[in-house]
Order: structure tokens, then C-alpha cells, then sequence
């Protein structure tokens, strides 16, 4: 169940859309996300990159994790790694996660909380469960969103965004039925706390069974669904789209009044997603530049990924902190 509920009848709401003067975006296909292990063995759900990576322009990678129910034990991380060239958006719906890197950014994300690191011309961080969580276990489910840089910007200097969840900008469907959390961006002249140097969307809706949910979306911009739980339809079309799946709606072309997006729950959810469906709404201004990519760094060219591995071998991205060991008294040492 998502950390950030509230009562949409107390909610800003979004405009009502005409439907004749309206461009409805049609869904061009939809994408089953595939299974990966990642960092030291968690499993994520990854509908991007895939085949056609400039569908989700200026967008690299969406990672889906959980949710899940961690015995103790089980919670897992990622140690110490280097990124170059982009922004991990890490956002986590139930649970918590741990961050720190080496320009001294971090702390704890927690139920509905979001991290927005900038890597840019270098940087080094960790990712990992809090000590809790590992030992009790529990629930845990969050996104991690890459967020490519234009070639300008992609030696500029890291930085780090502590979005909590009150931070968030909380929107009703226009009748109200509908939750949409903004988490960057602007929807209808209201705009998200996250500060992009990539004009994006990017938000969480929760679409109450049986409702119908429409977004003005950019004509600009690119626009995707990705489904965290539950089951509804994408498009004037009614396109089903289940969990782990993720509608792609198709360019805009015509010159009405302006562009929206029709998302509809299904009338009976699964017991997984009591609230209704739990989708992402993301979307974007392609950056149309071209994409070098090797592991943890994104690039224009091949020789800049070749300088980012000799950089990073060179230490030019920041020095791992020292660990920090606890002073052991001559009454402790006695007892080892």
C-alpha cells in the first residue's frame, strides 16, 4: 500500500478534458518487463531498455522493485559503484532504503520519499537497506528511474536531491475519484518539487476501481504507463495493461486544442492492490542526441566511455569515505 494516501475529495483537481476537442494519445504497444538480478541479488522487473530505447527518450532505464515481503535476512543492496553522464531517481512507495555518495549527499528514503542524484561528471555511492529492515524484514517496494543528460550537461557538477514525501504535490482526478502524486514536472500548472535539467513527468497515480483517469499531457513530450500493481486499460483504445507491464503511447500529430492521455482501472483489482491500480505516468522531451552506454556510465560516444572507466580507475570520481570503527576501551579489549 503506497506510504502517501490522501482524501482526493480534499484535493486541487485536474481540469475536466474536452472529448472532441481533445488529441487523444493511442497506445503504439505495450511491454512486458523482464527479470533481472541486480546489485548483490535483489530482483527487479525492468520494462526498459529494450529493443527500441528511443520510444523512452530522454528516459534510460525504469527498474521495478518488489513489492515484496523480507524475511530477516533477506533484504538486499548494492555496494559501492560509479555513475557518469545521467540521474538516478530512486522512489520508494512502502519500506526504506539507505544512500550515501562521495560528494556527502544521502540518508534515509522512506515511504514515499524520493532521491534524485544527479551523477553527471562523476560520482561514486552505495545503496543499501536499513539495519532494520535486514534484521526484522518486512516490506519494501520502490522504483529506480534513469534520467539521461543532454550532452551540455553531462559534465556538470553532482548534485543531490532529498524529495520527502510531504514534498510531493498531491492532485485529484476531476472527479475527484483519483489520486495522482507529481513528483517532477508540471500537470496542469502544478509542478513537482524535483528539479530536472530534462523536461519531465514524472508521476504516481492511484486510479480507484472502475475510474477513468485523464492527464493533459506536453504535445511535445513522449508519454508512458507502467503498471506497479493491478490491472486497467491505456488509451481511447482500452489497451489492457496488467502488472509489470508498460503501455507506450504514440506521438502526437494532430492540432486540437491540445494532448491527453485516458488511463481506466479495472472494476475488480487483485487483493495486491487494494487501493485500485498503481501506475506510473512518465514522460518527456527526447533528447534525439546519440547513446553510448557501458554498465554504470552513458555517454555520446564510445571514447567517452573509455574516459570514464580511466577516470574512475584514476579515482576522478570521488573517494569512498572510511568506514568508521567504533574505539574499543581496555574493559572491551579484555573481553575479546
Amino acid at each position: 500500500m503506497p506510504a502517501v494516501m490522501a482524501d482526493p475529495l480534499t484535493l486541487p483537481r485536474l481540469p475536466r478534458l474536452p472529448e472532441d476537442g481533445t488529441d487523444w494519445r493511442r497506445v503504439a504497444k505495450v511491454i512486458t518487463a523482464q527479470r533481472h538480478l541486480e546489485g548483490e541479488g535483489f530482483q527487479v522487473r525492468r520494462p526498459f531498455p529494450g529493443v527500441d530505447l528511443a520510444l523512452a527518450d530522454p528516459f534510460l532505464l525504469l527498474d521495478h522493485m518488489g513489492a515484496v515481503e523480507y524475511a530477516p535476512g533477506e533484504a538486499k543492496g548494492t555496494p559501492w559503484h560509479p555513475h557518469r553522464g545521467f540521474e538516478t531517481v530512486t522512489y520508494i512507495i512502502d519500506g526504506a532504503f539507505q544512500h550515501q555518495d562521495t560528494t556527502g549527499g544521502g540518508g534515509l528514503i522512506s515511504d514515499g520519499g524520493t532521491q534524485w542524484m544527479t551523477a553527471a561528471s562523476g560520482i561514486q555511492h552505495i545503496e543499501q537497506p536499513p539495519p532494520e529492515l535486514v534484521a526484522k524484514g518486512g516490506l519494501f517496494h520502490g522504483v529506480q528511474l534513469w534520467v539521461n543528460l543532454p550532452r551540455a550537461q553531462k559534465w556538470v557538477k553532482p548534485r543531490y536531491q532529498d524529495i520527502e514525501a510531504r514534498d510531493v504535490k498531491l492532485l485529484a482526478a476531476d472527479d475527484g475519484s483519483s489520486l495522482v502524486r507529481v513528483i517532477a514536472g508540471s500537470l496542469a500548472g502544478h509542478d513537482g518539487p524535483g528539479d530536472t535539467y530534462t523536461p519531465i513527468n514524472y508521476l504516481h497515480a492511484t486510479v480507484a476501481p472502475g475510474a477513468r483517469l485523464t492527464l493533459p499531457w506536453p504535445r511535445e513530450f513522449n508519454a508512458l504507463v507502467y503498471v506497479l500493481s493491478g490491472r486497467g486499460t491505456a488509451g481511447v483504445e482500452e489497451v489492457a495493461v496488467d502488472e509489470g507491464q508498460m503501455a507506450v503511447f504514440a506521438g502526437s500529430h494532430h492540432k486540437g486544442d491540445g494532448d491527453g492521455i485516458v488511463l481506466r482501472a479495472a472494476g475488480a483489482q487483485p487483493a495486491s492492490s487494494p487501493n485500485g491500480w498503481e501506475i506510473l505516468v512518465l514522460g518527456g522531451l527526447p533528447i534525439r542526441e546519440p547513446v553510448a552506454r557501458y554498465g554504470p556510465f552513458v555517454m555520446n560516444t564510445r571514447e567517452e566511455i573509455v574516459q570514464a572507466f580511466e577516470d574512475f580507475q584514476a579515482g576522478r570520481m570521488g573517494t569512498i569515505p572510511a568506514e568508521h570503527v567504533p574505539h574499543l576501551s581496555s574493559a572491551d579489549e579484555n573481553l575479546s
